[in-house]
């Protein structure tokens, strides 16, 4: 009975060295790429398992890329694995630009796709070319009319100039500068609406894809709409500025008058009160002359009647203005 144990016990612990064993060393692995034809010792896949490397990740794209006739070597692929790279999207890349016989090496593919974009699609657009829709672009026009465009940018990707070169924001940028520069050139907006395509070969010939990682094919204007006069409302802003200025000027002038006015009635009232002070001091003076005998009674009463008589003469001719201004009915 105790061998019994003993010799399950033993069987138990084989089936699971097996299994750990077959868990660390990918044979399955090893024999599909076998009969995949790809040449692989076991050793690289424990090797690969030691330096943390899926060998799945590695020989899966190898056998893909030996089928599609590419000579490419394990130690690429696990370089550019352990590097960051995606190892499935590069070969799928490698492949795409073979069939459609564009000139991709290994390391610029791999250069491509660390540099972070992708590899493949970039393939696919330098093959298919790719719409970049621009946004509604506004542009005046000599005549102060407002133009308001909309661009489509054929592209293709450059395969060269895909690593350091410009995206599709630069594109974009590009050509609406273009297309507000030429509309701004534009003696009259309705030149710009009888012949848009002005506009795209305008743009198209200043060569807004240098230093890009595209190739502008065409650039159509799919559509053009006018906008607002802005050389009207510019002129009724600054008329409406100029009108402001005259106001605040006026105004300036205004308070001056009203402040030199101020200033000619305070004078009056300094003189009135210097005539009220020189009145008050009449009758002290003719008291002092009487005291000290230069006034007599006589020459008192005799300034009396002379003013008296003044008096009644102003008071005679006021009375006769009054009485010749003529009756209102």
């Amino acid at each position: 009975m105790p061998y019994q144990i003993y010799a399950l016990l033993i069987i138990v612990f084989v089936i699971i060295g097996i299994m750990i064993f077959l868990s660390f060393v990918p044979i399955g692995l090893w024999i599909t790429a076998f009969f995949s034809g790809v040449k692989i010792r076991l050793s690289t896949l424990i090797g690969m398992r030691l330096r943390r490397v899926l060998p799945r990740r590695i020989i899966n794209p190898l056998i893909k890329a030996t089928k599609a006739g590419l000579s490419i070597k394990v130690d690429q692929l696990e370089a550019h694995y352990l590097a960051g790279g995606n190892v499935n999207t590069l070969v799928d890349a490698l492949i795409a630009a073979q069939r459609a016989e564009i000139p991709l090496e290994f390391e610029r593919a791999a250069a491509i796709d660390l540099a972070g974009r992708n590899v493949l699609e970039a393939v696919q657009v330098s093959v298919n070319p790719k719409v970049i829709e621009t946004p509604n672009i506004a542009a005046v026009a000599k005549n102060g009319i407002e133009v308001i465009a909309k661009a489509k940018v054929t592209v293709r990707a450059n395969i060269d100039r895909l690593v350091g070169g410009a995206g599709e924001e630069t594109i974009i940028a590009r050509v609406g500068e273009g297309i507000v520069t030429t509309v701004g050139s534009a003696e009259s907006h309705k030149e710009v609406l009888e012949n848009p395509d002005s506009i795209s070969q305008v743009v198209l010939s200043k060569g807004l894809d240098s230093g890009t990682a595209f190739e502008i094919l065409s650039i159509d204007i799919a559509d053009v709409d006018v906008g607002r006069n802005v050389g009207a409302n510019l002129q009724t802003e600054q008329a409406e500025a100029d009108k402001r200025i005259a106001q605040a000027k006026a105004e300036e002038r205004r308070a001056m008058a009203v402040a030199q006015e101020q200033e000619m009635l305070a004078k009056v009232q300094e003189m009135r009160a210097k005539v009220v002070e020189a009145e008050a001091q009449v009758p002290l003076s003719i008291a002092k002359a009487f005291e000290e005998g230069h006034l007599g009674v006589m020459d008192y009463y005799r300034m009396k009647n002379i003013q008296s008589d003044t008096e009644m003469r102003s008071a005679i001719s006021q009375s006769g203005k009054t009485n010749n201004q003529p009756i209102k009915k």
